[in-house]
């Protein structure tokens, strides 16, 4: 059976961070965050994670915005923080963007592909939500590497 992972970067030291991936053998980190270039994302600033993946760890790195909610779901979420109306509403955009098969399209290709986001737990993160639509849609197991 397939495995589709999923990681968050925040709360992890780049050596945990990375010996997630290494250990689980992901060969592709596929970043759905919205926002990644912030300085506040320390090692996980999309140039720097890519560089750092590739050139120290031989792993890829593939940024897919589309597969993030958008910005005004977002910031509403950040200050209501009601989850239950948050995964809601990115269901029906996922539902209206074809996210289930978008996102296979793009991890089809890959051995063994990881969703990244920034949240440490998959719990409350979008990660998860995309993660369970394509396994729905392919019969992959997801794998939450914490």
């Amino acid at each position: 059976m397939r495995r589709l992972y999923t990681i968050g970067h925040t709360r992890k030291s780049l050596r945990e961070f990375v010996g997630l991936l290494r250990e689980a053998g992901v060969d592709t980190v596929v970043d759905i965050r919205l926002r990644n270039t912030s300085h506040l994302a320390g090692f996980a600033k999309r140039d720097d994670l890519e560089f750092l993946l590739r050139e120290g760890f031989g792993i890829g790195y593939a940024h897919h915005p589309e597969l993030a909610p958008t910005e005004e779901m977002l910031s509403r979420y950040r200050a209501d923080r009601d989850w239950h109306a948050y995964a809601e509403g990115f269901a029906r955009l996922m539902e209206e963007r074809g996210t289930p098969e978008a996102a296979a399209a793009i991890l089809v290709p890959l051995d063994a592909p990881c969703l990244l986001c920034a949240e440490d737990s998959p719990e409350h993160c979008h990660r998860r939500l995309v993660a369970e639509a394509v396994a729905a849609h392919t019969g992959w197991e997801v794998i939450h590497l914490q």
